[in-house]
């Protein structure tokens, strides 16, 4: 089987990533945090014309048809310029169980509208799952899709009361989320409801793990030019054989990492079922080495990386506060750990990689 990306998905990332690269600077999101609503409107609004926002949305619906390998690389690339808006969130979760619950006939007619909403810019919708304690941007969503016990629930905005809530990276808007969970906004409850839970929480895990690719890129490429331009005793520090090890320790752990998130992205399009050991194992991987990636840049800096002014401190809090975001480690060890317990766990090199790995 070839695993590689093709030529199409690859073209559509770099051309989002070129976008991204030129627009969200250290500077520009610097100027966020001090703005009350964090975002670029004129960003949104470019990306909205390539169409990113309409990604995961079927053809019928009038969007690009794509899927969560597609996605994925879109993911990467907003967590390689650190991006502060919520685009890979509303891309990969929203988006999906928009359509996984319309495509169940659920939701009284509502959600037709809020999908186009969501496509043409004017409607922007959040996920509240029950793991995640705090919303992100949730002060500026119309909609808000809110697990409680087994039932998933569609809010208005003024259905929910806020609490605005201080995170570690300045970059977030955060707050805490109350919420009545009436048979007025009732979606789906019992075994309905904990299906399409289960599935924003993978959905959530694998981008997550997408960004947390990209910020460990971000840093090591922040990295590798100050050692660069950084000089002592007339030479770049560079060239000292212990900082290319840190570097490089970091590099290789990215390598292991990319493959298992791709594989999950895939395993979450061809046997979504089945994904929830994959989209642990991804997370787990990307966490690992993103916060590798934190410590050693930090190191990498010296003095300087430990102070404000020192834009390591932009990607390693964002690594911090995704590292805890839809699960945390113990949570996807454990989900791994009664996977592997299992009496009919599909182990052995057979179905690592081939299809029997995704489907009965």
């Amino acid at each position: 089987m070839d695993f590689t990306f093709t030529a199409e998905q690859l073209e559509f990332r770099d051309t989002v990533a070129g976008l991204l690269k030129t627009e969200v600077t250290s500077d520009s999101i610097r100027a966020r945090w001090s703005t009350d609503s964090g975002k670029d409107p004129a960003l949104q609004e470019q990306l909205l014309a390539m169409g990113v926002y309409s990604l995961l949305f079927p053809e019928s619906l009038g969007g690009l048809g794509m899927d969560a390998i597609d996605a994925v690389l879109l993911a990467e690339a907003c967590g390689a310029v650190a991006l502060p808006e919520p685009l890979a969130e509303t891309m990969m979760v929203a988006s999906p169980l928009l359509v996984d619950i319309l495509n169940r006939g659920l939701g009284n007619g509502a959600i037709q509208p809020i999908i186009d909403g969501v496509m043409d810019g004017r409607v922007n919708v959040a996920v509240l799952h029950p793991i995640n304690p705090y919303l992100n941007f949730a002060a500026d969503v119309d909609w808000i899709l809110a697990g409680s016990g087994d039932g998933l629930y569609l809010l208005p905005r003024d259905a929910v009361n806020l609490t605005p809530a201080k995170s570690l990276d300045p970059s977030r808007r955060l707050s805490s989320v109350e919420f009545d969970p009436s048979a007025e906004h009732r979606v789906a409850g019992g075994e309905v409801g904990a299906a399409l839970l289960r599935a924003s929480l993978n959905l959530g895990g694998l981008t997550v793990a997408a960004q947390l690719l990209g910020l460990s890129e971000l840093l090591v490429s922040q990295s590798v030019q100050y050692t660069q331009d950084r000089n002592q005793f007339g030479r770049p520090v560079g060239a000292n054989q212990a900082v290319k090890h840190l570097l490089a320790d970091v590099a290789v752990q990215l390598e292991y990492a990319r493959p298992v998130v791709a594989r999950a992205a895939y395993t979450v399009g061809v046997s979504p079922e089945r994904a929830d050991f994959a989209v642990s194992h991804a997370k787990l991987a990307a966490t690992r080495v993103a916060q590798l990636a934190a410590r050693q840049a930090i190191q990498v800096h010296g003095a300087m990386g430990y102070t404000w002014e020192c834009d390591v401190q932009i990607a390693a809090k964002r690594i911090w506060a995704l590292s805890y975001e839809w699960g945390d480690e113990g949570f996807h060890k454990n989900r791994i750990h009664e996977w592997l317990l299992q009496p009919n766990a599909l182990l052995g090199p057979e179905y690592t990689f081939g299809r029997r790995s995704l489907v009965g």
